[in-house]
């Protein structure tokens, strides 16, 4: 088929990429001509596993390429698929829609055929209504156009495996949309051959299912949290705790394991702007639990500092504090809400020298807090320190031998902000070794 891809951000070259990977012709779109100019080329401006072989493979091949035009979108395309960002609004915590608007706003008036428009952003329910009608407004008559819904559930770090062999897809079909689910099948045809389940729902359900899911997998991690905090005030240790509960198969272990918090593009303001529309819709009660679902994983970051301040003394000023990483998850150079690069900053503040080192994110990160230290390796960001910070879960920090560690710093002492590390193993090479929820 011919598919369009509009936004080429994380979620849109990724989707792009997959799609021309499962054999469409497909044109990427982009109101940023240095992003579709360097897409074109070959380049991903983000570090995503498997993601740029792809991505160039497919260009390469000519199935896949990349345009600044609406216009020649709505000429190419039988399938539409809306890719761009839904951030936290700067007024409040409800989601900033302009994006998801605009790509109706300027696709929709050069619509000559009968065409698909797929909405794949995380949105507030009731927005693909609106997008419907605003679509049948301003596209010719003629060009009977449709809307869709089809959400995206992308894991940074495996989001080419989670497109191309997805744990479900869900359709939200609208009234007067007839053709929506046969082109959507055709879209996913060898995925559905492949037995991937489907949904079939509605348009608002659709919209509610990437929103529930994000809030019950926060609640489940901000749950452990909690469980963290009660540890630290009663002597227990979270991580047993954690895997006595993951026995239970109503409970499971994934996600139920207790560090530093979640951050990213996705978590932090989905649950903020899914409570917020529940407030517009009269039901803001239903959701008044995600308040304290921000408030403890935010909580785990000030924990994290009070213990670097129990560990320096009660005097952070001057002291050299190594933090190893700063993305906000492994396998990914994404900063955005970093639990690492926030506790990094608030320990620059307090006067501590702060050196930061991440396998990937350090020149992101290096362009949002220039006032950071940044090293090479872990080694080198380890070296004189004082104190040293594990809050980003790379197999590399978890592979490092603490004797080794130990020769460079100046104190052996660390804090396990994932509660990843062997801390038997850090404790008889010598290492003063602390985590959340342990005792």
């Amino acid at each position: 088929m011919r598919l369009t891809v509009i936004g080429t951000g994380y979620l849109g070259a990724t989707h792009a990429a997959c799609m021309a990977e499962l054999g469409h012709d497909v044109l990427g779109v982009d109101v940023e001509p240095d992003k579709a100019a360097a897409l074109q080329a070959g380049q991903v401006p983000f570090y995503e596993p498997g993601l740029a072989e792809m991505l160039a493979r497919n260009v390469a091949n000519g199935r896949l390429r990349f345009t600044t035009s609406y216009e020649e979108a709505a000429e190419f395309g039988e399938v539409h698929f809306s890719c761009v960002g839904t951030p936290q609004r700067p007024d409040g915590m409800g989601a900033d829609l302009r994006y998801v608007d605009a790509v109706i706003e300027s696709l929709a008036p050069h619509l000559r055929r009968p065409t698909l428009v797929v909405g794949k952003s995380t949105v507030p329910v009731g927005t693909a209504a609106r997008l419907a009608a605003r679509l049948a407004e301003l596209a010719p008559v003629g060009a009977q156009a449709e809307l869709a819904w089809n959400p995206e559930f992308l894991r940074e770090g495996i989001a080419v495996q989670d497109t191309l062999r997805p744990d479900r897809l869900v359709f939200g079909i609208g009234p007067g949309a007839p053709a929506a689910e046969r082109l959507l099948r055709e879209v996913y045809a060898s995925l559905l051959e492949a037995d991937v389940p489907l949904v079939i729902t509605d348009l608002p359900t659709a919209e509610l299912v990437k929103s529930a899911a994000n809030a019950f997998l926060a609640t489940k991690i901000s749950f452990i949290n909690a469980m963290a905090e009660v540890c630290e005030a009663t002597g227990a240790d979270v991580a047993q705790l954690s895997a006595s509960l993951s026995y239970d198969t109503r409970i499971g272990g994934r996600f139920l394991h207790a560090g530093v918090g979640f951050g990213g593009g996705c978590l932090p303001k989905d649950i903020r702007a899914f409570r917020t529309r529940a407030e517009e819709l009269g039901v803001g009660q239903a959701l008044s639990f995600l308040r304290e679902v921000d408030a403890i994983n935010l909580r785990r970051r000030e924990r994290v500092l009070t213990l670097a301040d129990e560990l320096c003394a009660g005097e952070l000023t001057g002291r050299r504090i190594a933090v190893w990483g700063a993305a906000f998850k492994p396998d990914s150079d994404d900063i955005r809400d970093s639990p690492a690069l926030d506790i990094a900053q608030q320990l620059h503040r307090r006067g501590a020298t702060v050196s930061v080192y991440d396998p990937k994110a350090v020149d992101n990160a290096r362009k949002k807090h220039p006032e950071l230290d940044y090293a090479v390796g872990a080694l080198d960001a380890a070296r004189g320190a004082d104190l040293i910070l594990h809050l980003t879960e790379w197999p590399e920090f978890r592979a490092l031998d603490p004797r080794a560690v130990a020769e460079v710093v100046a104190h052996a002492r660390i804090i396990d902000g994932r509660n990843i590390l062997d801390a038997e193993g850090w404790r008889a090479a010598g290492w003063t070794y602390r985590a959340l929820g342990r005792p």
